[in-house]
């Protein structure tokens, strides 16, 4: 029984690039399908079969790329283990059979979106400066910054260790005497939104991390997490695989905000739409 899957489907599912740079090395003539090399998008093979190269070397496929987000709580390591024993990340992954490790880490006392994941490359590559992959955070600060206060963020403050790349920045609420704020980076500095609002005055009581490029924490509640849809974990190797692209060609991602700041009043904050997959919940 045949059992045919697209090229690129194919070529994108052994790790080897995302399924839009599995389409460019297909119309760049650099696969081939049993001898013939292949250029016409949409050609089905079957992988039980057919024999399939790449650049001249033989598709094979390498233990499969596992994603997954998770909701970190608070007071949490975001490391797989720690030597004074307290709570880790690892802790609340019960279930997973393959070792996956964290991109990035969360401060002990912040919360929020940790993505984790056995890709080692697509890992270095968003951890990396110069590829600019945004960052969302919704924080709870000490008082009301003005619209000042707000643009000085946006413009980038000084810090011990330099000026910061430009943000953005959304009131989100006020409540009593403090008040809930979005702010997107992307940069990756230690405590960098902390030590941002301490810069303007306004220390940060509570941190939530909410996306991450194209990832979104959606309705996972503390300790829970999920694995990545295939759209998403496609969506974050084209963002890398762009950002690649563009730096090669000498063309810096941009960094500023695309989108009108708003300055009056307070918006209501996002509401993430409720994810429909696989939810597990550490016990």
């Amino acid at each position: 029984m045949k059992m045919e899957v697209r090229l690129q489907k194919l070529i994108a599912g052994t790790g080897l690039s995302s399924r839009r740079k599995a389409e460019m090395l297909i119309v760049s003539g650099r696969v081939s399908v049993n001898g013939r090399i292949i250029t016409e998008l949409g050609t089905k093979v079957d992988p039980t079969r057919d024999h399939v190269k790449v650049d001249g070397k033989h598709l094979t496929s390498a233990q499969p790329f596992v994603y997954l987000i998770l909701n970190k709580p608070k007071n949490v390591m975001s490391t797989l283990d720690d030597p004074g024993g307290r709570t880790t990340v690892k802790d609340f992954l019960r279930g997973v059979s393959v070792r996956v490790f964290p991109v990035g880490r969360l401060d002990f006392d912040s919360e929020g979106l940790m993505l984790l994941t056995n890709n080692g490359e697509l890992a270095q590559a968003l951890l990396h400066p110069r590829y600019h992959v945004p960052k969302t955070y919704l924080i709870k600060v000490k008082g009301a910054l003005s619209n000042e206060e707000i643009s000085r963020l946006e413009r980038g403050v000084k810090l011990e260790d330099g000026m910061t790349s430009p943000s953005h920045v959304k009131k989100v609420r006020k409540v009593e005497a403090n008040s809930w704020l979005e702010i997107t980076i992307r940069e990756g500095r230690k405590h960098q939104v902390k030590r941002m609002l301490d810069a303007v005055g306004h220390p940060v009581l509570k941190l939530i991390r909410i996306r991450m490029g194209p990832l979104s924490l959606g309705n996972l509640e503390p300790g829970e997490f999920r694995f990545l849809m295939d759209r998403e974990a496609n969506a974050l190797r084209e963002l890398i695989d762009e950002r690649m692209t563009s730096v090669e060609r000498g063309e810096e991602p941009a960094t500023r905000p695309k989108r009108p700041i708003r300055r009056e009043g307070w918006a209501k904050p996002e509401r993430s739409k409720k994810f429909s997959g696989k939810k597990v919940k550490a016990t």
